[in-house]
């Protein structure tokens, strides 16, 4: 990531690593990044109840040595933003009690649609490079999630399956950290979690580690808990507000990940690929109703 180009997204990413003084001042900038702009360092602190040496701190968080680098950051995300998505860039992602069927379709779509964007946008492509080489020559591939992230593990399980790989999805703790136990170097192991601070995601991650297996993590936070145990770390860039719990654009963001992992993988063999899909297209084929 450059820092200014994707300022916005850092500072999402690094909230929870933040102090709870630095995350004050976090929030307000992403409550409102346009107006954070004409925001002087002492007026920054005095909307985030703290003080201009904590917005200092937060700024050497992001990479940034200078307050004026992040103003300069912020201005020039606004400006792209702008351009980028028009009007619509103001557009909240709350659902409030007052919107209508037409409000809730409008922000949903512009909120996953901006998700995609941002995620695949901000991807590390030298990780998500060396995630491809270890999926594509692993004995087995063991993924774990739990939740919405748990449909997200049960979808790359379902697409590797189909082009001949071994992978397993564990949505039961237990059952995954039993199957982590058992992983070598030769394996692969995969953990999803937005926060990345599930526990039932977390350690069958680090148990996982812990065998010498190659372990990679998906989430939205580079700096979380799960990202400790990982050799290599996949980042989303979801804004999640109003019914996070339904988890709605982290999990689009997240298949926008797998989606690219998959291909990928299918990629380093064409051939074998092409003939695994239609060999299983063909199993199940004539399950299906007649057209009329």
């Amino acid at each position: 990531m450059t820092p200014d180009a994707d300022i916005l997204v850092r500072i999402r990413g690094a909230l929870p690593s933040l102090r709870p003084a630095e995350r004050r001042v976090a929030d307000v900038i992403l409550v409102d990044p346009a107006a954070a702009t004409e925001l002087s360092i002492s007026a920054l602190a005095r909307q985030g109840t703290t003080s201009e040496s904590t917005v200092m701190r937060l700024c050497r968080a992001l990479g940034l040595e200078r307050f004026p680098e992040l103003r300069l950051a912020l201005a020039r995300a606004a400006i792209r933003e702008e351009a980028r998505y028009g009007p619509e860039s103001q557009l909240s992602s709350d659902i409030g009690r007052s919107d209508s069927i037409e409000d809730i379709v409008r922000k949903i779509g512009f909120s996953d649609a901006r998700a995609i964007e941002e995620t695949t946008s901000t991807l590390d492509i030298d990780a998500l490079s060396r995630a491809v080489d270890a999926v594509a020559r692993a004995r087995r591939v063991d993924l774990y999630g739990i939740g919405a992230s748990g449909f997200v593990c049960q979808d790359l399980h379902q697409k590797l399956h189909r082009i001949g790989l071994f992978a397993s999805a564990w949505p039961d703790p237990h059952a995954a950290l039993t199957s982590a136990a058992l992983l070598t170097s030769d394996d692969v192991a995969v953990g999803i979690s937005h926060t990345g601070t599930t526990i039932d995601t977390v350690e069958p991650l680090r148990v996982a580690a812990e065998r010498g297996a190659t372990t990679i993590a998906i989430t939205n936070f580079g700096s979380s808990t799960i990202a400790e145990h990982a050799d290599l770390v996949l980042t989303t860039a979801a804004r999640e507000t109003t019914f996070r719990s339904g988890a709605t654009a982290s999990r689009i963001a997240q298949l926008a990940v797998v989606d690219c992992l998959f291909v990928a993988v299918a990629q380093r063999s064409y051939d074998k690929t092409m003939q695994a899909l239609g060999n299983t297209y063909a199993a199940v084929r004539d399950r299906r109703y007649p057209s009329r």
